[in-house]
């Protein structure tokens, strides 16, 4: 649906899709529900078009200044009433089709917050850097309920797809990433590595050490996941939520004997 409000802008309101990232955004559907041409956009007085742009979240003076000047100098992409008026009438039954369908989806994201937020294991994913309202609720998904549905994290790791596939044939040996998996679960896991690079400092400076000796960006996020997936798994097991300094220091320790003998 949101091709086909695309493809309806392209002909008569183009303007539209420059001034929006998304274009099937609520901003958008009430922005075409009000001002569905651009004769009647440019009708409106400025203060009321940037008194709906902060109402509807914008915050940035310069954007809203320069979307402004934008409207004021727009030329219409075409003349002809017929078209315009059909490309209009088309145009807000595709927005009255699409704005409770924003509701619906709002109605389950308020319902899958609410179950999420009950579940016993929600504190422990939630714990984790990027698993945030979104992503905690498809991790919690994920790893079910049973603690003994997955016998240590290597399962947990081969059950996600995270975990790659060591192919050999005679003295030919390789590894592959692993398709036999649910897709959407891996998608999940890839994400929340993702997005703890943005919160977790260790996890960007592994993320960037992969990268470092070659690896694609895909390969070092489902490297990076494979970690993660590690520490996920104890603390699930164990019932505690992360803590990221104790782990910090539970590494250190491990290598600092390492170290030591390496300096002797």
């Amino acid at each position: 649906m949101g091709h086909r409000l695309t493809a309806a802008l392209k002909l008569y309101y183009p303007q539209v899709l420059n001034w929006f990232e998304e274009i099937t955004a609520p901003i958008v559907l009430d922005w075409l529900e009000r001002w569905p041409t651009l004769e009647k956009l440019q009708r409106a007085r400025p203060a009321t078009i940037e008194q709906f742009l902060i109402d509807h979240g914008r915050r940035d003076a310069d954007r809203i200044a320069q979307q402004l000047a934008e409207i004021r100098c727009a030329r219409p992409a075409v003349l002809d009433p017929v078209v315009i008026d059909s490309c209009r009438l088309n145009v807000q039954t595709l927005a009255g089709l699409l704005k409770p369908l924003h509701a619906s989806i709002a109605a389950y994201d308020r319902q899958i917050e609410s179950v999420a937020e009950s579940h016993p294991d929600y504190r422990i994913v939630k714990s984790f850097p990027g698993a945030g309202p979104a992503l905690a609720p498809r991790i919690l998904a994920a790893l079910g309920t049973r603690r003994d549905r997955f016998a240590d994290a290597g399962a947990l790791q081969s059950f996600t797809g995270i975990a790659p596939i060591l192919q050999q044939s005679g003295s030919q040996r390789g590894v592959r990433w692993r398709i036999a998996c649910p897709k959407f679960i891996r998608q999940t896991i890839h994400e929340w590595a993702q997005h703890s690079m943005k919160k977790c400092e260790w996890a960007r400076i592994f993320y960037q050490g992969k990268r470092d000796v070659g690896k694609g960006h895909h390969a070092a996020v489902r490297a990076l996941a494979f970690k993660w997936l590690r520490i996920l798994f104890r603390c699930w097991r164990d019932g505690v939520a992360y803590d990221e300094a104790l782990y910090l220091r539970k590494v250190r320790d491990r290598l600092l004997p390492k170290n030591i003998l390496k300096a002797s």
